[in-house]
């Protein structure tokens, strides 16, 4: 018997961790997801959107209109930054984040900071802000390898029904 020839990527895996760690997002508007991994293809620490430890999600805002301490902005920590901070191990250095949205400039600083070396990224609808044009700068100055994911599947089926396993 042959192995099967339809299992997923490594960039697939990691992406579909990426994904399902932003399912746990409780933001309304905006879910993402993050998976740091190692170069031995391990996973190192995931995070998604949300609120520090602590922080009630049903005492503070999640609005995304409004001054400024009516707003989610003020109180929420990004999924990658929550990956870094996540992590169990103190050195990222030449890692690589598989995030579900192009990085913000303060998660960019994060990422150049911990030392991880690349970023495969689902989506850059915010490409034209000035957020992510300054994150761009930095990461490039920086030398931070940045990769839009690619593949050729629609997507990857979850199912909870014991007999699919």
């Amino acid at each position: 018997m042959n192995k099967r020839k339809d299992y997923i990527s490594w960039d697939e895996y990691f992406l579909s961790v990426a994904l399902v760690s932003a399912m746990r997002s409780k933001d309304p508007n905006t879910q993402v997801g993050a998976c740091i991994v190692d170069n031995e293809n391990k996973i190192v620490s995931i995070g998604y959107n949300g609120f520090p430890v602590g922080c009630s999600d049903d005492e503070l805002p999640w609005d995304n209109e409004g001054g400024f301490l009516e707003t989610k902005y003020a109180f929420s920590c990004h999924a990658e930054l929550n990956a870094i901070l996540n992590s169990s191990r103190s050195n990222l250095k030449g890692c690589s984040v598989y995030t579900t949205l192009f990085p913000c400039n303060e998660c960019a600083k994060a990422i150049i900071q911990s030392g991880i070396s690349e970023i495969v990224y689902l989506s850059d609808k915010y490409a034209d802000t000035d957020i992510v044009k300054a994150s761009k700068l930095m990461l490039n100055k920086s030398g931070v390898k940045l990769r839009k994911f690619e593949s050729t599947r629609e997507g990857v089926f979850l199912s909870f029904d014991e007999n699919d396993v």
